[in-house]
């Protein structure tokens, strides 16, 4: 007998916690099935955004959107300098699966961090999806780097989030969160 699959980004809707209503920012695109999972849980009262830094990252955005049926509002610019308004989100997830804020210059790395800290509102939550490091076997056959090329828990605790931890690592993947503190202002 053929065994239905479950839903392939149940993990991923679970660990950023998104919920109906929320305005949800993600930032960088590396899978658009990712993305339009998290976007079609804010339902009509919610928002989702994509920024992305390039072409290839908006069609994926955009594909992932259309495949499922939700709407992405996806915006191509720098990751360092993002357009929206400070506050505007409730959630950020930032998608480094592909490597991308991990292979960015430290100094666009931070900016990319304290943009996200800026755009999320107090009580906000940013989730770094990582791809995780390859254990057993594959990790002796791959000469590529498959971990995060940064540590997320510092890198937000740096930019002021608290309660900066590893949610979970698996299936492939590392979720860590970061809290924008209630409090007005940066904490160091």
């Amino acid at each position: 007998m053929f065994v239905k699959r479950g839903d392939p980004y149940m993990l991923v809707v679970g660990m950023t916690g998104v919920k109906m209503g929320d305005r949800v920012v993600q930032i960088g695109c590396a899978h658009g099935g990712r993305l339009a999972a998290v976007a079609g849980k804010v339902g009509l009262s919610g928002q989702a955004v994509a920024v992305v830094p390039d072409a290839a990252s908006a069609a994926r955005a955009r594909k992932g959107a259309a495949q499922a049926g939700v709407l992405v509002d996806v915006e191509i610019g720098p990751l360092t300098r993002v357009s929206a308004e400070s506050g505007a989100f409730d959630l950020a997830v930032i998608d480094d699966t592909g490597g991308l804020v991990g292979a960015m210059r430290p100094e666009d790395r931070i900016a990319t961090l304290r943009e996200t800290f800026r755009i999320l509102r107090p009580g906000g939550r940013a989730i770094v999806i990582g791809a995780a490091p390859r254990g057993g076997l594959g990790a002796l056959f791959t000469r590529a780097q498959s971990g995060p090329g940064f540590d997320a828990t510092a890198a937000l605790h740096a930019e002021g989030f608290k309660s900066a931890r590893v949610l979970a690592e698996r299936e492939g993947l590392v979720f860590t969160e970061g809290i924008k503190p209630r409090e007005a202002g940066r904490a160091g």
